[in-house]
Order: C-alpha cells, then structure tokens, then sequence
C-alpha cells in the first residue's frame, strides 16, 4: 500500500424498508425518514435517509478495507448532502470509495473518503485512520 492508493469501490442499496429497520433500531423515528409529505413540507427533496445511518454504511466500507472493526482507529464526517431514498423497491445507490492519502510511521494509513448518491458527494471532510491491513499490500 502507498499514498495514492485506491480502494475498491462499495455501493450500498439503501430502501424505504431499511430506514423503517434503522428508526426502529436507533429510535428516530422522525418523519422526514418515512414521510413525503413532512419531507417535501420541511423543504427537503424526500424522504431522506438518517444521517447516522448513511455514515455506518461508510463506516462498514472502511472496516472492510481495514479488515477488521478494531483495525478502524478514527473515523469522521460532515454531512454536506441528504441521500433521498425514493419509494421504490430498488431504493438508491451509495458509493462508497477511499484513497491512501497519508502512511504514518506506526503502520496506519489515513484515508480520505468519498460518498456518492446519484451522482452527488454526500459527505465532506471525510476521513479514516486504519491499521494498513495485510490484504491490501502490505505483509
């Protein structure tokens, strides 16, 4: 593994059905994840997916790439864009990619990641410290 290096995309399906199993998981219930009517009256686009939500969908790609959950030391975001899930059976698609932006000296990669939902970055400022895992170069 090097500075530059990119790792292989994720994209994850999110629908209607998994915001109703996260409200119920997380207790946010708040209409805005089910209503059109309250989404579109507060001026939001949709029904737009918890923003906790999308954030461990990443976090499930960084863990990934890393391995292992205790091979992700730090993990952060903004939220710059909502992901509008739309009432259909196959929902919308969020991308997930990184690239090595910083090797330390003690084994870890820093990585810089990106989110994408139909063709808009959903977060900024996002980032991720893992241990450099043995699957992606190193030994």
């Amino acid at each position: 593994m090097q500075v530059g290096t990119e790792m292989p995309a994720r994209t994850f399906t999110v629908t209607r059905a998994d915001l109703v199993r996260y409200a119920g998981a997380s207790g946010d219930f708040n209409p805005i994840h089910w209503s059109d009517r309250v989404a579109t009256g507060v001026g939001l686009p949709g029904v737009i997916a918890h923003g906790m939500y999308t954030m461990a969908l990443v976090g499930r790609a960084v863990t990934e790439w890393a391995g292992s959950a205790d091979g992700v030391l730090d993990y952060s975001v903004r939220f710059t864009r909502p992901v509008v899930v739309p009432d259909t059976e196959t929902g919308t698609d969020l991308t997930v990619t990184a690239v090595v932006r910083e090797l330390t000296g003690d084994g870890h990669a820093v990585l810089d990641l990106t989110a994408v939902c139909a063709g808009e970055k959903v977060l900024s400022r996002a980032r991720a410290t893992v241990r450099a895992p043995v699957g992606l170069g190193n030994s």
